[in-house]
């Protein structure tokens, strides 16, 4: 894959050192990340079948509507809203893929957010 930078060259590197350990299935989904400068992403995938179970984003219209609020902010309420979409798709534990991304600012509150909203890790 060619990559235009060295900073997303590094988070490539480490996104598929991580990957190689962290699977999902049925049961237990992997919460991948996707963090842009501008919004954030967050999907519950199904490996072994190739399936996105749930998702959920910043750009949804009852998040983005919410203008007076910062991005970490923003990003607590993505996992809450995620936990509710998984919880009518029956699950409760997922296991977690930061996608390369430190575990700091944005991607820390999806992740609290959703743990809030009643996920296990």
């Amino acid at each position: 894959m060619a990559v235009k930078n060295k900073k997303t060259a590094r988070r490539y590197k480490i996104k598929w050192r991580v990957r190689k350990k962290v699977r999902g299935s049925a049961l237990r989904p992997r919460l991948s990340v996707y963090r842009s400068n501008r919004e954030i992403y967050a999907q519950l995938v199904d490996d072994d079948a190739g399936k996105t179970l749930a998702s959920a984003s910043s750009r949804q219209k009852d998040i983005a509507e919410k203008s007076d609020i910062n991005k970490s902010e923003v990003a607590k309420l993505v996992g809450t809203a995620l936990a509710e979409r998984a919880k009518e798709a029956e699950i409760q534990e997922v296991v977690f893929d930061r996608n390369g991304y430190l575990y700091h600012g944005r991607v820390k509150a999806l992740a609290q957010g959703a743990r809030e909203g009643g996920l296990k890790f």
